[in-house]
């Protein structure tokens, strides 16, 4: 009887640690591909404008030397190699 219980134990147990395992790899799924915002790859440096408006943004962009500053629609843009650019931001006004 023992012996039963220990397996019919270790199996719920195996079962739960499985589930669990399960939930997490199903949550875990890939980021998201094209964060709002600024984010970089590997080598390039995008702007992502998330907005169902249609509207158009001004973003300041720190770069090597004076920070610029661009226009951007919504969607994404590139603006430029990530090794030179250190971050970009809503500017607060729309172009």
């Amino acid at each position: 009887m023992r012996v039963r219980r220990f397996v019919t134990s270790a199996l719920g147990s195996a079962a739960l640690v499985l589930t669990s395992v399960g939930a997490v790899t199903a949550g875990a799924g890939p980021a998201a591909a094209d964060p709002c915002g600024f984010y970089e790859t590997g080598s390039d440096a995008y702007y992502n404008h998330c907005t169902s408006d249609g509207s158009r943004i001004v973003i300041e962009i720190d770069d090597w030397g004076p920070n610029s500053e661009r226009c951007v629609g919504p969607g994404v843009t590139w603006i430029g190699a990530a090794s030179g650019i250190d971050g970009a931001w809503y500017a607060g006004r729309t172009c």
